[in-house]
């Protein structure tokens, strides 16, 4: 099995240009916010409108359909359109529904999913932050929706990402880990995954997690990649590594239910008969199990 860093992660596909040198431009913004080539995209709750006919796409409106609300600018295409985020609820758009990230982040296409995931994750921030955490006083939206600054310190404060590490753990028999959490149904299972803690690397935190989840040591801890999981506002960055054979799994009953090892035979055989159910395409735990696994699992379901 390869340990190159994963092709095609779901949430990891954006093309725009974030133009971060035309934030502060506010003469800049102004024009491409009159400009009706420009496209907005309303957010609300993690959920935007979206057409389904005949595929996944993001229904956007132009700047003089945009309900009001903090405006974010997100960047621009290709060809040069710019596109923009309204934080409001959703628009009546003929054709669409609003839709959030966990139902189609996987079925839009590069430049829409990286849109949608941007500006999912800036509403969410920014709904978390209306008062600056130094002195309690309202903050004020700057650099075009990425900085937020305080009224009364002039602070400022950026988006929030929190680092998680995600790990697909082998043995010596290159069977694999996967557990389930507390609150999951009978049938869920998934890799294990934490937060990184302060002064912590990322490879520390990985064998940090597994010690204190299921009581296995761990090494040999190799880099796969990482997406963006704006559900509200991590970063999961991706490993492999491995574990001795013949350790106990000893599970924490408040992070895990259940954890055992599996062949790629009792896999699939527990898939088909429907014991289990894997991470659907959208997280990077199902490609980090497509990868081990050697291809697609069967009936693998849409991680909702």
């Amino acid at each position: 099995m390869s340990e190159t860093p994963l092709e095609w992660l779901a949430l990891a596909r954006g093309t725009h240009d974030r133009v971060a040198d035309r934030r502060r431009d506010d003469a800049w913004v102004a024009r491409r916010w009159a400009d009706q080539r420009s496209r907005v995209l309303v957010v609300e709750g993690g959920r935007a409108p979206v057409a389904f006919d005949p595929t996944p796409r993001l229904a956007f409106v132009p700047p003089a359909r945009a309900p009001e609300g903090e405006r974010y600018l997100l960047g621009v295409d290709e060809r040069g359109v710019a596109h923009f985020a309204v934080a409001a609820p959703p628009p009546t758009v003929e054709g669409a529904e609003p839709a959030d990230l966990r139902r189609v982040g996987a079925l839009l296409d590069d430049l829409e999913s990286g849109l949608m995931a941007h500006a999912v994750a800036l509403r969410n921030w920014h709904d978390t932050h209306r008062f600056c955490p130094r002195c309690g006083a309202p903050t004020e939206i700057a650099s075009a929706g990425h900085v937020r600054v305080c009224t009364r310190d002039d602070s400022q404060h950026f988006p929030r990402v929190d680092p998680a590490v995600i790990m697909l753990v082998r043995d010596d028999d290159d069977r694999v880990l996967l557990a389930r959490g507390p609150q999951w149904p009978q049938d869920r299972r998934s890799i294990l995954a934490g937060f990184v803690e302060p002064g912590e690397s990322l490879e520390q935190a990985v064998e940090r997690e597994v010690f204190e989840e299921v009581g296995v040591r761990v090494h040999d801890i190799r880099y796969v990649g990482s997406q963006p999981w704006p559900l509200p506002q991590s970063l999961m960055v991706g490993y492999f590594a491995r574990a001795a054979s013949g350790q106990e799994l000893r599970p924490d009953p408040e992070e895990i239910r259940d954890a055992a090892w599996y062949s790629r035979d009792e896999l699939r055989e527990a898939v088909e008969r429907g014991d289990l159910v894997s991470p659907g395409p959208l997280s990077i735990a199902a490609q980090m199990i497509t990868r081990w696994y050697g291809g697609p699992l069967p009936r693998q379901a849409e991680f909702r």
